[in-house]
């Protein structure tokens, strides 16, 4: 069997990795350069996009900023896999507030802006503090203002107005200001069938608005329950075949959506050594209809960002449960160079286990555990 992912960079890559077991192939299609290439290597494989959707039994996605008509090409071969909405609905955040309303599960009050009388009707209508986001793009914190104030509504529109301006499609979205206890999120799968499974909740740390760590979480039930039952209405909903990806806000024990990702996701990472299938095996495992297991939690399981970093300390590898995972880039400021994988015995020994990491990595590349 082979697969075609849209996406060439480091979620392709771990598909790649994970699939190698179950002899599926695995090959990638940059968008950016519309070569097809493979995902490890990123050796150029002689084929058009057309060949290559002739040539394989199923074509995915590593991430939902794809244009549409390479999205329209790949659907009308019946192989694409989740259907090209669900791609949509997580690149456009109006596309997503219509979902969530539509499976009628909790998220933030809001209202979308296109011009100024929009935004300030958004104020009326929302209230203050609000957070303001693109509609398109905009990922790891970009594309997105905070308004606390009634005297910032000018500076904030002029920014907002320079980037609605620069796409023909493009507009703001204004959202409820939430003030969570902690950001957590969900990663699951949906097969054809309709069979479901997810992992535990992961709880979230971001610094600079980009996630930094991701702890998974054990022993809550009611949080589970609550997550399960939304990924359940919103995989209904999209008729979704996949791993998707949902991050919520909680509030004293009430989940509220913040986004979807309609792909593997950064912070399920922690996946690859904390259960037996991990979530590129699985999304591989959706998307080609084989049974859907091995999403228990095994052990005390959580992962660190790489940031604009190259290289790690070679001592790291004397820690036996700690594992490196490299994604072969050019380094570059704050760009995810990779991500660290450590396993405990329980929770108390995982932090136990993150202090030790805080002594041998560099505090200011990895402040979250300093």
């Amino acid at each position: 069997m082979k697969v075609l992912v849209l996406g060439s960079g480091q979620l392709a890559r771990m598909m790649a990795l994970a699939s190698a077991p179950l002899n599926i192939e695995i090959i990638a299609y940059d968008v950016n350069n519309q070569n097809v290439v493979h995902p490890l290597t990123q050796q150029l494989i002689n084929l058009s996009l057309e060949q290559a959707i002739d040539d394989v039994t199923v074509i995915t996605a590593e991430f939902e900023h794809i244009p549409h008509d390479i999205l329209d090409i790949c659907s009308q071969s019946g192989k694409f896999q989740p259907n090209p909405d669900a791609i949509k609905a997580g690149g456009d955040r109006r596309l997503e507030k219509a979902l969530l309303d539509n499976a009628k599960v909790s998220n933030a009050k809001y209202h979308i802006i296109n011009t100024k009388e929009d935004f300030l009707n958004a104020i009326d209508i929302v209230g203050l503090p609000m957070v303001l986001k693109s509609a398109l793009g905009g990922y790891d914190g970009k594309g997105q203002w905070r308004l606390k104030e009634h005297d910032q509504v000018n500076q904030v529109w002029n920014e907002m107005e320079e980037l609605i301006k620069s796409s023909p499609n493009q507009a703001m979205v204004a959202e409820q200001f939430i003030p969570f206890n902690r950001e957590v999120s969900l990663i699951g799968a949906r097969n054809k069938n309709g069979d479901m499974v997810t992992y535990p909740l992961t709880e979230n740390v971001h610094v600079d608005g980009v996630l930094a760590l991701s702890t998974a979480l054990e022993g809550t039930s009611e949080l589970q329950q609550q997550a399960d039952k939304m990924f359940s209405a919103i995989a209904d909903e999209l008729n979704y075949i996949g791993v998707l990806a949902i991050e919520f806000f909680d509030v004293n024990g009430q989940l509220l959506v913040n986004e979807i990702a309609p792909r593997v996701h950064n912070s399920g990472h922690w996946t690859q050594q904390g259960t037996d299938v991990c979530q590129f095996e699985m999304h591989i495992r959706a998307v080609c209809n084989l049974p859907l297991n091995g999403t228990e939690l095994l052990r005390s399981t959580a992962m660190i960002n790489i940031l604009g970093e190259d290289s790690l300390p070679k001592n790291i590898l004397t820690m036996p449960n700690c594992h490196v995972h490299w994604y072969g880039k050019e380094k570059r400021a704050g760009r995810k160079m990779g991500h660290i994988n450590v396993c405990a015995s329980s929770s108390e020994n995982l932090q136990k286990e993150l202090a030790t990491l805080s002594t041998i990595l560099d505090n200011d590349a990895f402040p979250v555990l300093a």
